[in-house]
């Protein structure tokens, strides 16, 4: 069924809902809702409830008038609408519900983050008529869409369309190089090799999360033979080891000790600017008051006297309150020790917290001292200046075109990656943005009358715009 189809059918279940005849599965959902919210937490029991509510409420579909003489699909679409609706209120109740699989996705993240700093396509023995880590990206990308949907649909949609990038990718890279079509044993490892480089959040969580609440009747197909292999992949990634990945003992165990100190190299650093930070705090309580004091003295002394002393008292005023370069980065540093997490300030510089080694090229450790200055007194400075993020600020209107022009060249990207590949589009995307996010819940309240009990409004906000 097509993604458009499935949208569709959400918007024709509320629109049915209304209906004063369908007051029964009103008040039956309601209920359901209700008291699911107030049981503990217990996954196996909750996915059965979940799993018998959808089957008997389908089966009332059927025998109701308000789908006489509806198709297959139509039946079909209206069980979708209830999976998602159902699913979004208790999404808070049921993911990750458990501490042992908060601490899973941790672990999992962890073993992640420290192998995807050496992994290489030839550890997991992809051809190399395979390899293509370039158009990967795109996989991952799709894969780290997951946390952005809460429907259990919406989330296997970007299992599937990473699944479908690595699928289609092979097979033209196949035709290309005249090889045998790609089969599970070249699939396989590509999936691996992408999970691992993408490290996609809460990847336990979700694809229990799936199993449990999907409806078992439509997990099946292609569907079901893509998420089996991501169950495969995240069994191979959390029991990695030197013999997984080919290599010696001795080889493994320094890989992953030289990835630990290189992310551990990211709190030393941080060390080292909060130390920065701190001397620079200290000094913004004496010297920038001073210096300017000094600088106002000395240009009073220089300028001619003026017959008008509120005019001279006036300019003196203005100048004052202009600040130097220096004043800023100082105001910024003392800005930027508050932030309770300063890593993720730094972020979008890849070499901030890089080390000499890990570069090739002439003078690395020189190129890399200026470097790190560089992003530290910018971002000090955007911190002073009252930025919100580190990027050049924008006037209204340069904002407004810019925006429209991402949002256009990034629909476009998506339609030529849905064309050349084939990817379907989550439907949460009409829901879970923050302004469709409002409405839809607003129309939900409306439609059942309910009262927020055991959910909460979307975490998520949908960046992409397919």
């Amino acid at each position: 069924m097509e993604n458009a189809d499935v949208f569709l059918g959400l918007q024709d279940f509320l629109e049915r809902m209304r209906q004063p005849s369908a007051a029964d599965f009103v008040k039956s959902i309601k209920s359901f809702i209700v008291s699911f919210s107030n049981n503990a937490p217990d996954p196996e029991r909750d996915s059965a409830a979940v799993q018998a509510f959808f089957a008997n409420m389908e089966a009332a579909f059927r025998a109701h008038p308000l789908w006489a003489g509806c198709s297959e699909e139509e039946l079909d679409s209206a069980g979708e609408g209830l999976e998602k609706y159902v699913m979004t209120k208790l999404f808070t109740r049921v993911f990750a519900s458990l501490p042992d699989d908060v601490k899973l996705d941790e672990q999992l993240s962890e073993k992640m983050a420290l192998v995807q700093q050496f992994v290489r396509p030839e550890n997991l023995d992809i051809k190399p008529a395979f390899q293509n880590e370039t158009s990967w990206l795109l996989a991952q990308k799709e894969l780290q869409k997951i946390n952005m949907y809460k429907a259990p649909r919406d989330k296997l949609v970007c299992i599937l369309n990473c699944c479908k990038v690595i699928n289609n990718l092979l097979l033209n890279a196949s035709i290309a190089s005249n090889e045998n079509p790609p089969g599970a044993d070249d699939f396989l490892p590509v999936l691996i090799y992408v999970t691992i480089k993408a490290n996609p959040p809460q990847l336990h969580s979700n694809l229990l999360y799936i199993q449990r609440y999907r409806r078992q009747s439509r997990l099946v197909s292609e569907a079901a033979y893509f998420f089996t292999n991501m169950l495969s992949a995240e069994a191979f990634i959390s029991n990695i080891d030197a013999k997984a990945l080919s290599l010696e003992e001795t080889e493994f165990e320094k890989n992953m000790e030289f990835a630990r100190a290189l992310l551990s190299g990211l709190s030393t650093d941080l060390d080292g600017l909060s130390s920065q930070i701190n001397q620079l705090a200290g000094q913004d309580q004496r010297e920038p008051t001073e210096s300017r004091h000094h600088t106002l003295k000395e240009d009073h002394a220089n300028r001619p006297k003026s017959s008008d002393g509120k005019s001279s008292s006036k300019d003196q005023s203005s100048i004052s309150k202009v600040p130097s370069i220096s004043e800023l980065e100082n105001r910024g540093a003392t800005i930027l020790l508050k932030e309770d997490q300063v890593s993720k300030v730094f972020q979008e510089y890849p070499y901030m917290f890089a080390h000499a080694g890990d570069l090739t090229v002439k003078d690395v450790e020189e190129l890399l001292n200026n470097y790190k200055q560089l992003v530290f007194k910018y971002v000090c400075l955007l911190k002073g200046s009252d930025g919100a993020s580190a990027s050049f600020p924008l006037s209204k209107s340069q904002a407004q075109a810019q925006q429209h022009v991402e949002t256009v060249k990034e629909s476009q990207d998506h339609r030529a990656i849905a064309q050349n590949i084939g990817l379907q589009s989550n439907t949460d995307k009409e829901e879970d943005g923050p302004t469709r996010t409002s409405n839809q819940e607003n129309t939900n309240s409306d439609l059942l009358k309910e009262e927020a009990v055991g959910s909460s409004e979307y975490s998520h906000d949908d960046t992409s715009k397919q």
